[in-house]
């Protein structure tokens, strides 16, 4: 149970049902909001702090803020994807794999906070301007064997942001930091 508060600090992502309105101008807000809490999350961490894991056996602070821009760029193209394309099947990746890449292991997490930041304005500035029959638009996710609509992509990594960066915010409680 301790485990599971540690992965899932929010809870699992649940998918709602049906498409709301609502909903989808909240998960706008957790998307605008995210880069401005990952700064707080990372906010007087040294080198040490940022190589701490979350959970044992789990990505360290470093790994997790490069991974929010991996994952995060990779949903921003396939929401132009699914902008431009009739439900195109997306390519997965394997993130466990990325996480271990030089351009994370070397490259300081002030760059990827950066690149979050900067990300989110121009997908903020894109997901603003769609009508609602844009957000039905689909990808087909061959992972999965499942088609994702776009409205879907948003509530996941809406979520996705505020799972890790609780993550983050957890570690630095128990921590005392």
């Amino acid at each position: 149970m301790e485990e599971e508060l540690h992965i899932y600090p929010i809870g699992r992502m649940e998918l709602p049902i049906a498409f709301s309105a609502k909903d989808f101008t909240k998960n706008l807000n957790e998307i605008t909001v995210l880069p401005r809490i990952l700064d707080y999350c990372i906010e007087n961490l040294d080198a040490v702090h940022l190589q701490a894991s979350y959970r044992q056996g789990g990505w360290s602070i470093h790994q997790i803020i490069h991974h929010i821009a991996d994952s995060h760029m990779n949903a921003f193209i396939r929401t132009k994807l699914m902008l431009t394309e009739d439900n195109p099947t997306i390519k997965p990746y394997k993130q466990d794999d990325w996480a271990l890449s030089p351009d994370v292991s070397e490259v300081p997490v002030n760059y990827s906070i950066t690149l979050i930041h900067a990300l989110h304005h121009r997908w903020l500035q894109l997901l603003s301007s769609l009508r609602e029959e844009q957000l039905m638009r689909t990808y087909f996710h061959p992972e999965y064997q499942k088609t994702v609509s776009l409205w879907q992509v948003v509530h996941t990594y809406a979520w996705h942001g505020k799972h890790h960066a609780e993550q983050i915010r957890q570690l630095r409680i128990r921590n005392d930091w």
